[in-house]
């Protein structure tokens, strides 16, 4: 089965549907420049990947980016002869959305990986969106801390200013680091993005486009700033069942370090983190993904549809 046009039920869609077998043939003939071991280092916490799924998903997905790096070059070299004057080269950005647990970090780590091995070696960086939420003490005065992960929960203006710089070709330009063992934004360590070839964003609401809290819709979107998006997308019953599995594994890992956040939940038995877990998905999660996170979905270049063992099963490519 080749690629169809996605919607067969009459409705009009912008993206082209391809199921498996067709997008791996997008890449046929294509070598891959990693091995087991580096998509085990690649991979996060539950997300069950192999070199098959690599080849099958995030090769064509590479190759087909690389295609349009090369072409925005290209633009940018002919739109600097037609200015005659000289402009700075801006990183090309691709953003990677998606709801907590559904393997995001895991595409953004393999994009930047395959990307950095182009014949052209470019410098590719990755930087996420926790660095830019507030400060759990911020969060409490606000009365946001049960929020954690909502759009409000996020210094905007901070993470839209970051991405404005980065576009017009300013060198070292810096980026918050969040620690997920303390749960919070480390007040004293940055990362500092310098002029990269492509830029990886990786966040749960970067393609939001909605209004602010004060009911005013802003004139600038993250989205504005960005080359390429990525949506990695599932059922939403799978979603929690990976997020409630790992769950189960952090209790099992990083639980156990006494400085950890979440430390007091690593003596909970199975029955009691399922319990947990499912709650925290049903108050905080579940509303964030149905309220702000899916219906961005649609706003997407790229579409990553996964089953419940954590494949992608089908690819919607938006249409030029």
């Amino acid at each position: 089965m080749g690629a169809v046009t996605a919607g067969t039920r009459a409705q009009v869609s912008p993206f082209t549907a391809f199921d498996r077998q067709s997008w791996r043939a997008l890449a046929a003939g294509g070598e891959l420049p990693l091995d087991d071991a580096d998509v085990r280092q690649l991979a996060t916490l539950g997300d069950r990947i192999d070199l098959d799924e690599v080849s099958t998903v995030y090769l064509p997905l590479a190759r087909l980016l690389h295609l349009h790096v090369t072409a925005s070059r290209r633009l940018w070299a002919a739109q600097t002869q037609f200015l005659g004057a000289r402009t700075a080269k801006v990183p090309f950005v691709i953003a990677v959305a998606g709801s907590v647990a559904v393997g995001k970090s895991t595409t953004a780590r393999l994009l930047q990986a395959l990307l950095a091995a182009a014949p052209d070696t470019p410098r590719v960086d990755l930087v996420t969106t926790d660095g830019f939420l507030l400060p759990n003490a911020v969060l409490e005065s606000r009365g946001l801390l049960g929020r954690k992960g909502f759009p409000e929960s996020y210094d905007r203006r901070a993470l839209l200013r970051f991405l404005a710089d980065v576009k017009s070709g300013k060198p070292a330009v810096s980026a918050p680091l969040y620690s997920h063992q303390s749960y919070d934004v480390l007040p004293d360590e940055r990362q500092v993005v310098d002029s990269p070839d492509v830029l990886v964003l990786e966040g749960l609401n970067v393609l939001q486009a909605g209004a602010r809290n004060d009911g005013r819709v802003p004139e600038v979107f993250l989205s504005d700033f960005f080359d390429f998006s990525v949506y990695v997308d599932a059922t939403e019953h799978d979603i929690s069942q990976w997020y409630v599995e790992r769950f189960l594994a952090l209790r099992r890992t990083a639980f156990q370090d006494s400085g950890a956040y979440f430390h007091r939940f690593a003596d909970l038995t199975d029955e009691q983190a399922t319990t947990t877990a499912r709650g925290i998905w049903e108050a905080v999660n579940e509303p964030n993904l149905r309220l702000n996170i899916a219906p961005t979905r649609s706003r997407a270049r790229l579409v990553l549809q996964k089953a419940a063992d954590h494949s992608v099963r089908r690819v919607l490519l938006r249409k030029l």
